[in-house]
């Protein structure tokens, strides 16, 4: 696995930059909500990459080879199937509008020359095969070159029918339709490490699904209480271990996070391990709770460690210690004295991801006005960076950008009062094996490399 700076460190070495390599999308002010990205992952390979939006639809971008001609540009992204996932939809019962965008996608590791993917909008999940065409089939008997049927009393001879190339197609087919199995709006789908099963979170219930089986889940866990007005907390995300199919996680609403074995019970309720990290009772406010909730948990690649986001920070925590996390990295620290204007204004409830990088060596997760941040776990050091067209000229090296919170402005550093909270980076996505990452900004999907002087 590539480290994320392999001599110096990415927020301050001379080896180590990031350098913009493409940027996706139109540049329209008018941004139609349709086109807003709303998931982002790379496959197991990193060969493909596909986002989500919130019209429903799926586009998958492959890794074109490195041209000889200019040795020193890793090969780009581009547009390898686009397809629409889900349409919009109307529970009858509830009167109910299920909105078409899509919450997640997953990939399904390669067992063959096609790719599968799983993707989610609210309630229904659906297992899609894309595959590649370059023949196509010729001389039938019963029907012509155009497709009409001949009439079988004038076939007078019969012929071989035979494969003659074609140009690539590339197909997209629903394989797997899983539905009706969720009453809440669904916020996590994990494909296990037995690549035989996945599961599937809402804010209360956790499903188990088998790939083949769409009639029917198991429910895993279920923290509804049989009186509604008791509700003190919903499930935000979970997360299938990478290497035990047995374990799993789930975050909640309160910043806690419960580690559950399948092996233990068929229902997980009584979970296993139980994280959470006492809470300073001098820095309590009126927000504590809301900026407490948790919006993602990712498993490293090496199953020891797992990564929560809430609101202002990021947190790592060894799976073998419970009752507090071993790092924590402050995300936008300068916005607390701003969670006021931010509660109005709803911004307070955004759900940011974080994501690690193949070495787990660092971790990425963004912030407002279409900032985002890395931090290098063995230095200690950070660096904000901005996904912007002000810098998306080939391999424009990124400038660290930084965040004046009173007193006198230096020259490079923007007022937290300038921050646009409309530019927010909630989607973000690294390379499994490269210093590439992926983030969508708005419409925008941003491609972002390594550039090593």
């Amino acid at each position: 696995m590539a480290s994320l700076a392999p001599a110096g460190d990415f927020a301050g070495g001379n080896d180590f930059q990031w350098c913009f390599s493409q940027v996706k999308g139109a540049i329209d002010e008018d941004v139609a909500e349709a086109d807003i990205i709303s998931t982002v992952e790379f496959n197991y390979s990193g060969e493909l990459l596909a986002t989500g939006d919130k019209g429903g639809r799926v586009v998958i971008f492959q890794h074109e080879q490195e041209s000889k001609n200019r040795p020193h540009l890793r090969g780009e992204y581009n547009v390898y199937s686009t397809f629409q996932s889900h349409e919009p939809e109307f529970d009858y019962l509830k009167s109910l509008e299920i909105e078409e965008k899509i919450n997640k996608i997953r990939w399904l590791p390669q067992q063959n020359a096609a790719h599968f993917l799983l993707s989610t909008n609210d309630k229904t999940i659906k297992l899609w095969k894309i595959s590649e065409r370059d023949k196509r089939a010729e001389g039938y008997n019963l029907k012509d070159e155009d497709g009409r049927l001949r009439d079988p009393f004038r076939i007078t001879s019969l012929r071989v029918p035979v494969l003659m190339p074609m140009g690539l197609m590339v197909e997209a087919s629903p394989r797997r339709i899983f539905a009706n199995a969720h009453t809440y709006h669904i916020n996590s789908i994990s494909v296990n490490s037995d690549h035989e099963t996945y599961l599937s979170a809402d804010d209360l219930r956790i499903n188990l699904w088998h790939l083949e089986i769409t009639d029917r889940s198991f429910n895993i866990v279920d923290i509804k209480p049989a009186n509604m007005e008791e509700l003190t907390e919903v499930i935000t995300a979970a997360e299938c271990h990478p290497h035990q199919c047995n374990v799993f996680v789930y975050s909640s609403s309160k910043g806690t996070i419960r580690l559950c074995d399948m092996r233990a019970a068929a229902l997980c309720d009584r979970h296993s391990k139980f994280f959470e990290e006492p809470e300073d009772p001098s820095s309590r406010s009126f927000f504590s709770e809301i900026i407490s909730s948790i919006s993602d948990v990712k498993f490293s690649h090496s199953g020891r460690y797992m990564m929560t986001r809430d609101y202002l920070s990021v947190k790592v925590w060894d799976l073998n210690m419970e009752n507090r996390p071993v790092e924590t990295y402050q995300v936008h620290e300068y916005l607390r004295s701003k969670l006021c204007s931010l509660y109005e204004n709803d911004c307070i409830f955004d759900k940011f991801e974080c994501c690690w990088n193949g070495s787990d060596s660092a971790i990425m997760t963004g912030s407002y006005n279409n900032f985002f941040r890395m931090f290098d776990r063995n230095t200690r050091r950070d660096i904000t960076l901005e996904a912007s067209r002000e810098s998306s000229k080939p391999r424009a090296t990124l400038k660290p950008r930084k965040v004046s919170t009173g007193g006198k402005r230096k020259k490079d550093e923007i007022s937290v009062d300038s921050l646009d909270f409309n530019k927010k980076i909630l989607h973000t996505a690294w390379h499994p094996k490269d210093n590439v990452i992926a983030v969508a900004a708005t419409n925008n999907l941003y491609i972002f490399q390594d550039k090593i002087n």
